[in-house]
This record gives C-alpha cells, structure tokens and sequence, in this order.
C-alpha cells in the first residue's frame, strides 16, 4: 500500500483502525499501486482507504446527486464519493494536471463510475467562478493547495445545499497546526483556515481525526 501523510492518531492505533475498517476493493488496490509507481513520492497526497469508505458511505447514506472536488490527484477520492452517489449524479472534479488525473480516468473507467464523473482541468476557482449561478452542491471535496483552502471555502461556502456538507482534508497537518510558533506557509495556512471555519457564523464544524484529518462543515440552521 502506497505512503499517505502519518495519521494523527497512535500508528498502532491507525493499524488497529485499518483492520477494523472494510478493506478496499480490487480496483482501489490497483489505484493505490499504480499511484505510487507513477507518482513516487507524490502518492502521499492520495486520501487512506478509510477516508475513502467513509466519503463512498456518506454520499449514499446522504443521497448525494451534485458534488464537487477540490483537487483529484489520481482520483481514489472521486472514485469512492462516485460510487455511493445517486444513479445519474454528477461530480465535477477540478485539477491542473493532465498527468496525474490521467491515472484517474483510467480507473473510473475500470470502476465503472466515469459516466458520474466530469473532469476539469484548470484552476479551480476559475472553475467554480464559471458555473452556473443556480449551481448547488449536496458534497463539497476541498484536497488542494493549502493556502486557498480560505478562498476555496468562501466560493463554495454559497453553493452548498442546506442538507449538504463539505468535507476538507490535511486540517490536523500530522498535528503540526497545534505548534503556536509554526513558520511554515502549509501549517500557517491551516491554523488560518481552521480559526476562520470555526469563527464562521454560517456554518458549524467539526474536526475528524481521520487519516490527516478531515473537517466536516455543514451550514447553520
């Protein structure tokens, strides 16, 4: 199994965790495999399998029919929000690289989920700028450049339904964001964004320490 970020929790704990947790299928394997001989080191930035059986669970437990991700690498976190989406949903994906989601095309397609699927390459705000204004989503992905998270938070923060949740990955940063005299601009960026959700009125948040974390945020009722 290819390297992802340290979890923020015990490494035994994390293995504990893993082998209590379903297992991902043959076509996640395959994908995890593929990214680390593609991507070599790079392949940290992929999502753990936990975090991806929880995503596919959510979009169906919630009946997903729009989404939209933030950052798709090689697309094992498109694959898994896909699956447990509605028949005829969309998930628009949003990348720079031809290279990496190249990969990811190739397993949707294996998985049976690119028909759900529709890949935009090209900045994301761009992207998000040029929807339509009616455009809602039920499931908000953010997995990108860290130091947009805020930007990407505000442009999306409109287009989330009211039953609709967003989900933001890397927010614990291996428990780095907890270091008062950080310096670097990754974690400075998270502490950021962490104290602007959480100061946010219209929303309310919580933190999962899942894989490097994952932020839930739903609107205020």
């Amino acid at each position: 199994m290819p390297a992802t970020r340290p979890d923020v929790v015990d490494p035994e704990l994390a293995r504990y965790i893993a082998a209590h947790s379903s297992r991902p299928d043959a076509v996640q394997e395959r994908l995890m495999t593929v990214t680390e001989q593609r991507t070599g080191g790079a392949s940290t930035m992929q999502i753990g399998g936990d975090q991806g059986t929880m995503f596919e669970m959510l979009a169906r437990s919630m009946q997903v029919h729009d989404a939209i991700e933030i950052g798709t690498f090689t697309g094992y976190s498109a694959l898994s929000i896909a699956r447990g989406m509605q028949p005829g949903g969309r998930l628009i994906c949003c990348d720079v690289s031809e290279e990496w989601t190249a990969i990811a095309r190739e397993h949707w397609q294996i998985a049976g989920v690119d028909d759900r699927i529709e890949l935009r390459i090209g900045p994301a705000l761009q992207t998000i700028a040029e929807l339509p204004d009616e455009q809602l989503f039920d499931l908000v992905f953010i997995d990108a450049d860290k130091p947009n998270y805020a930007n990407y938070f505000e442009a999306l923060v409109p287009r989330l339904r009211p039953t609709g949740l967003m989900l933001v990955d890397n927010t614990l940063w291996s428990g780095e964001v907890i270091d008062e005299h950080a310096t670097d601009a990754i974690t400075v960026a998270l502490q950021a964004f962490n104290d602007q959700v959480v100061a946010d009125p219209r929303v309310r948040c919580v933190i999962l320490p899942v894989g490097d974390g994952v932020t839930m945020i739903q609107l205020a009722s």
